[in-house]
């Protein structure tokens, strides 16, 4: 339990980091919908991006659903899908606080602050190797340290343009 605090209060370090580095802006800029790091990733954005990123949110969204049947078992499950929910739910309301665009690369800092401490306990605790859990949650957790390994590799590209974009609006 302890090293599951000690994670959590790494995340709000890095959260807290993000917002004292950040400096607030007025949105005035009309950004276009779209999946890079400076457009709107909304309805619109979702609906206009290519078919494949299109088919890699809803298996992502998939593979992070299904880890609600692992929750009441398995700690990991629950930081996968806290992760994402609070992701979710505090995201968009975070930037506004801030006075900062909304954009897809604001969706990716939010990605890498919330899922990290998951990636890191699925990689420390390596449960897709352990003979110990059951086949069907070592399938998850393999498929999701997956998922978030790769959505982190175009999350921390995103992340970076965005920061320097509204580093550069300052």
């Amino acid at each position: 339990m302890r090293s599951h605090l000690k994670y959590a209060k790494y995340c709000m370090v890095l959260f807290v980091a993000v917002i004292c580095c950040s400096t607030a802006l007025g949105a005035e800029n009309i950004y276009a919908p779209g999946h890079t790091a400076l457009d709107v990733f909304d309805a619109d954005g979702f609906k206009s991006s290519p078919s494949w990123v299109q088919i890699w949110v809803g298996f992502m969204l998939s593979t992070f659903a299904v880890g609600i049947f692992f929750v009441w078992k398995h700690a990991l499950a629950r930081w996968a899908i806290g992760g994402l929910i609070a992701s979710m739910a505090t995201g968009h309301y975070t930037f506004v606080l801030l006075g900062l665009p909304f954009l897809g690369g604001s969706i990716a800092i939010m990605h890498i602050i919330c899922w990290t401490p998951a990636l890191i306990l699925l990689l420390i605790n390596l449960p897709f190797l352990n003979q110990q859990e059951p086949m069907v949650f070592r399938i998850w957790s393999g498929v999701m340290t997956g998922v978030i390994t790769f959505s982190f590799i175009f999350d921390v590209r995103d992340a970076a343009i965005y920061i320097n974009h509204v580093s550069d609006l300052a």
